[in-house]
């Protein structure tokens, strides 16, 4: 089971995501005026250039705007998370990852999707979708929504995703993360399996 933290704001809590054992941390640019969480390109820059060359980083941005696309590729994270239906004429030479929820058809010109009906805003996740999601899935389903270091351990039970992504559920506000809840919800993860 992999995990991904996101929403980080400080190179100090990337680099004790890692040591807790995350295996991806994620960091918003260009929001879109969606998220809370958003730091400019060269604090992202930072946060990546803080943890190891094995664990994955991930630039999470919800714009429409294809020049803030060109500049989250610029800072040639491990992948982009995009929740807008850009189309890649060619390889963008990293792994693209889609943001679904109900309702949207599961993409096929992607790396992964996540299952996350809130779109980062951390409500919890729909049961039976995320399911249906997994179930019919042909690439990686990453559960998020709503996840906390108290409910991971029976979503994986329930939903049985390659991945899970918790961002306010290891916060003590918006951005400002919590050592001791991520710890906790990387141990709860991994007492599943």
């Amino acid at each position: 089971m992999r995990i991904k933290c996101c929403g980080i704001t400080m190179p100090a809590d990337a680099r004790f995501a890692e040591s807790a054992g995350a295996d991806a941390i994620g960091v918003v640019v260009f929001s879109g005026g969606v998220s809370r969480r958003v730091v400019t390109p060269e604090r992202a820059r930072e946060i990546f250039d803080a943890v190891g060359p094995f664990t994955a980083t991930v630039a999470v941005s919800h714009t429409k705007s294809e020049v803030d696309l060109q500049a989250m590729l610029a800072l040639r994270p491990s992948a982009i998370q995009i929740s807008h239906p850009f189309v890649f004429d060619e390889d963008p030479g990293v792994a693209v990852i889609r943001v679904i929820g109900r309702g949207d058809p599961l993409p096929d010109d992607c790396d992964a999707v996540i299952v996350d009906d809130s779109h980062g805003q951390g409500k919890t996740y729909d049961l039976s979708y995320a399911r249906e999601a997994v179930r019919h899935s042909k690439i990686p389903v990453v559960l998020a929504g709503g996840l906390t270091p108290e409910n991971v351990a029976d979503a994986i039970r329930q939903v049985h995703p390659y991945a899970v992504d918790v961002a306010s559920g290891i916060e003590t506000a918006p951005g400002i993360k919590d050592h001791t809840k991520i710890a906790g919800f990387i141990a709860a993860v991994r007492s599943v399996i």
